[in-house]
Order: C-alpha cells, then structure tokens, then sequence
C-alpha cells in the first residue's frame, strides 16, 4: 500500500493540534521563570546575557540559556543577536509590560505568571479519567496542593488590588458598613488572600472565612497570623455548614459557586445567617449561557480546559451535584438560583474585570 503525503487540509489540522502542544510547553517553561526567579531577575534590567541573568538568579548559564531561547521563539523576551552560533554574547530582554505580567505580583491586577503551576501531577490525570467513567468528580483537596496554591496565586491580584478602590465602592452603603464595624463571612475563601485584605482595610470589621479545603484554610491561617490579624478566623467547612446566627452584613463567595457540588444549598444557608440589610457580593465567570455567545472569549477553550481538570470535577465530587463548572452558572442561572433562596435584588456589576462579573445581591 502506498504511503499518501498529508494534505494541505491535514496539514492545517497538525499543526494547530501541535500549536496546542507547544503551549504545554511554553507553560512549564513559564512555571520554571517564575519559580527560579527568572523573571524577577531581569525586571528593569534591559538587555542581559544568559551568563548575567544565570548569575543573577543563581542558576546554571547552560539550562538558563536554552530557557531564554525559548522565551525568545514564544515572544515573550526580546532577543538581541550576538555571533552566529554562539549565544554567550546574545541578550534578551523583559520589557514594562512582560513584568507587568510575569513578576509584579503585589501591584499588577495583569499579573498571570502564578496561574501557571508546571503541569498536572499524573495520579491527578489518572483521577479525572476515571471522573469520566463514573461521573463523580475530585474535591480541590484531592487535586492537591499545587491546586490550592495555584489558584491563590491567580485570582490574588484582582481579589487583592481591586477589592478597595473598584470593588467594594460599587456596592450600595458596604464600604460605611465596613469602616463602622461589620460580621464578613468569605464562603470559598480558599487561601485568604482577599479576606486578610478585607480585615487589614476594615480592622473595626470581624471577618470569618469558610473553605472544604484544609491545605487552603491552614495556608489562609498562615497568612493572617503573619500580617499580625487578630479579627479574622478561618474555619474547615462547606458553604452549607454556615451557621444560622451569624447576622452577616456582608458575604462574599468569589469564583466559588460554580464549584460547588450543591450550590442551592448554599443559596439556603447564607439566606438564613445574612442580616436583614445585608449585601450579598458574588464574583461570577462571564458567561452568557450560549456558545455562540461565549465564543466570543478567545480564551474560551482554556475556560472549558479549566473545568474539566478542576471547577467540574469539583461540581461533581458528590453522586448528587449539580455539575455547573466552570461556565454553567451563567447569570440567567445565577439570578434563578439566588431568586429561589429568597433574595430579590440582583444587581451586575462589570467592573472591568476581563473573566468575571460582579453580582449584588440583597433581600
């Protein structure tokens, strides 16, 4: 049988299954610049030689080499030649934007580098394979921890950096609520990163944080201990073990309820511990309930790539759960959902936020 070269079509269809491929790459090669302190080493730099940025960093020149060569070929480094074959006096370059980008965790809200955690651990592939045979998914403890502390690190900033100056001013009378002196429960807190921002901003404030995950609530506790926080507590818990007798004025529940297995239940506990006058604030996926719609997103693929290996695996780690993921709770679906536990105020909020939406929500 004669072997056919492939055609143009073919082709075509290769190299965007390898273009996939290659970013798989790419993104270890991320994770690896932001774990050595790569990146952080040529911020405000200019051009540097692999042997400057390796000494800098206090890596080997030979492995930083190809590394930056690789960052060159994914442009994400400027490259400035040096002799043919030899790359030793070659330099490379972040710019303003790239730091932006890849290093300024604590004042970018474009900070991404700490989505990007090295690939998944192979028992974990194994676990969301067998998902797709019995259709119960994995908790985000099962994930492990890189889970937890990947996803602390990727929604830190805007959770961090925005929640005062475009957050909370949005809300209707929250922020006066604050300042005076108000009970915050933070459903999903999972490491604690807006919620110790929210009790240093507020210190009048008593601010509690709920979270299934123990690594998530033992890295929260951690980190209110070391900024010296003495109104705030974490506790090991399901949003549904919300007491009734909290008398909250403000609950938060940000890029969690979609991850829930049984998000009306939820729903019903905080419509019985919120104070008659409280808010509400629910951070959403933008999703618009149609594919068509949502095919908009350039990033969709990632969104639905996300689900499967973490939001609906979470959404479906009980025989009973409702299975929204990442995309599912859209915000027809949310104002239904939150309508049915009592609440009739639902107010969105777009705040410039490129993945989310803001939701008040009140009695």
């Amino acid at each position: 049988m004669a072997i056919q070269l492939p055609g143009d079509d073919v082709q075509a269809f290769s190299f965007k299954v390898w273009n996939y491929k290659m970013g798989e790459q790419v993104s270890l090669l991320i994770h690896l610049g932001d774990r050595l302190g790569l990146y952080r080493a040529m911020r405000g730099r200019g051009p540097m030689t692999a042997a400057e940025v390796a000494e800098a960093s206090g890596t080997h020149v030979r492995f930083v080499t190809e590394w930056l060569l690789g960052q060159a070929a994914a442009g994400l480094l400027a490259r400035t030649a040096g002799s043919v074959g030899d790359e030793s006096d070659s330099t490379f370059e972040l710019d303003e934007a790239g730091a932006a980008v890849l290093v300024d965790e604590d004042a970018s809200l474009s900070f991404a580098a700490g989505a990007f955690r090295g690939g998944i651990a192979p028992e974990t592939v194994d676990a969301i394979a067998e998902s797709f045979r019995t259709g119960v998914g994995i908790t985000y403890e099962q994930q492990g921890p890189s889970a937890a502390a990947g996803l602390a690190r990727m929604t830190g900033p805007w959770s961090r950096l925005a929640l005062a100056d475009i957050v909370l001013p949005a809300l209707d009378g929250v922020v006066d609520k604050l300042e005076a002196g108000a009970t915050v429960v933070d459903i999903g807190c999972g490491a604690g990163i807006m919620l110790c921002e929210l009790a240093s901003l507020f210190p009048a404030s008593r601010c509690v944080g709920l979270d299934p995950s123990e690594t998530a609530i033992g890295m929260a506790r951690e980190r209110a201990a070391g900024l010296g926080l003495d109104n705030i507590e974490f506790e090991v818990a399901f949003g549904e073990d919300l007491r009734s007798d909290v008398g909250a004025d403000l609950v938060l529940t940000f890029d969690c309820l979609h991850d829930m297995a049984r998000p009306d239940r939820a729903v019903e506990a905080v419509a019985g511990a919120m104070a008659p006058d409280g808010t509400w604030l629910i951070k959403e996926i933008k999703s618009f309930g149609d594919f068509e719609v949502n095919r908009r997103n350039p990033m969709l693929a990632l969104m639905y790539g996300f689900s499967i290996a973490s939001c609906l695996q979470s959404a479906m780690s009980e025989p009973d759960g409702l299975g929204y993921g990442t995309l599912g709770l859209h915000t027809a679906e949310l104002e239904r959902l939150v309508g049915r536990g009592g609440f009739t105020s639902f107010v969105t909020h777009d705040l410039g936020d490129a993945s989310n939406l803001y939701h008040e929500v009140r009695f």
